[in-house]
Formats: C-alpha cells, structure tokens, sequence
C-alpha cells in the first residue's frame, strides 16, 4: 500500500505536514476540523506538495525529516 507525505497550507500561512495513504480524503478532515489539532485550530486552505513512498516506515521518516525542517527549507521543497 502507498503512503504519501503532504503540506497543507493553514488560513495563517503556516505549514503543516502529514501522512496518509488517501491524500483528498485526509485534506478533507483537515478541512472539517476533524484531520488534526493543528489544523483544527488554523483551519486548512490547500494541498501545496505530496510525495509518494512505498510503505509507512518511509512515510513517517520522511514526514519526520520535512517536519524538522526549517519553514524556508520546506517553501524551497515546493518549488
């Protein structure tokens, strides 16, 4: 089963990033207030970047790493 790494976009113009294996479906939690605390509280605006890896253990490293990034670091992912 695919797993795929995403940003969201937030009404305040933070980041926020996550795994999923269905990545419209997630999106629209996060947009109903159910997805997670953050967004729930910042309210979700739009999908910005999706990557796709082969299993949850390289998802969640990933969404890990990107995490740890540094906000310019992240705008730079998207391109």
């Amino acid at each position: 089963m695919a797993y795929f790494v995403y940003i969201l976009e937030c009404d305040d113009g933070s980041l926020y990033t996550g795994i999923t294996t269905d990545v419209q479906r997630r999106f629209e939690e996060h947009k109903n207030k159910t997805g997670s605390h953050y967004t729930s509280a910042r309210g979700a605006v739009k999908i910005l970047y999706t990557e796709e890896h082969g299993n949850r253990s390289l998802a969640s490293k990933r969404e890990a790493e990107i995490k740890s990034w540094p906000r310019e670091k992240k705008l730079a992912l998207l391109g």
